[in-house]
């Protein structure tokens, strides 16, 4: 049986009523914007399960949007992100979709649009406490916790791409903790994740980068 703590009971320091309903969303979307490459011009969130029907009243909407903005949970700011975002001119919107059942009660897409025209939609599932996870990126399913530090790359799935990745990382002393590989079906694009204790440093990406199936890398400092 899982260790249980008090401080997953009662949930994290937060602004709002709900460990999972708002700390939880918060959290989703604080990850989900370190992952997105460019300057956020806008943001569309859809809303399942419990999330869809309680979103106004536990202040489901004004954290994710919080979180997005790059706010923490326990961010006062957060009372005020609907008037912070259009001050920023963020466009925004809350979808709730009830026709989607099989899927954790408390998820949430986020669909999120750069100032370079650049896409990115995760789903994430805010599981108890305030903790969460990152089950889908850009409709590859995934299963990330944001609890270390991670490198996130996008990549072909290519022959010696991942002793590319291992050889990267090598060369950079860094010790990994856990890599695991995903993709849609063979030989399309996949999305490695390789989580750390380290910081990871700086090059780490432009050297990634030199493999030609590499497309991308996503650097997330857990700080």
């Amino acid at each position: 049986m899982p260790f249980i703590s008090v401080f997953d009971v009662i949930g994290p320091n937060m602004v709002g009523p709900s460990s999972s309903h708002t700390a939880g969303a918060c959290a989703i979307a604080f990850l989900a914007q370190k992952m997105n490459i460019g300057v956020l011009k806008k943001v569309e969130f859809t809303l399942y399960g419990s999330f869809a029907r309680t979103y106004r009243g536990h202040g489901t909407d004004r954290a994710l949007l919080g979180g997005i903005m790059g706010f923490s949970t326990d961010d006062i700011r957060i009372r005020d992100s609907f008037r912070i975002a259009e001050e920023r001119g963020i466009e925004f919107s809350f979808t709730p979709d009830s026709t989607e059942t099989d899927i954790h009660p408390n998820t949430v897409d986020i669909r999120m649009t750069s100032d370079n025209g650049s896409t990115l939609t995760v789903r994430g599932e805010s599981v108890g406490g305030g903790k969460i996870k990152i089950v889908r990126l850009n409709h590859v399913r995934i299963d990330f916790t944001g609890e270390y530090n991670a490198i996130i790359i996008i990549q072909k799935d290519k022959p010696g791409v991942a002793a590319h990745i291992t050889r990267c990382l090598s060369e950079k002393n860094i010790n990994i903790a856990f890599m695991r590989i995903f993709r849609e079906t063979k030989g399309d694009n996949a999305y490695t994740i390789v989580e750390s204790d380290d910081r990871l440093p700086a090059g780490l990406k432009d050297q990634l980068l030199a493999n030609p199936n590499v497309q991308d890398a996503m650097i997330i400092q857990n700080d």
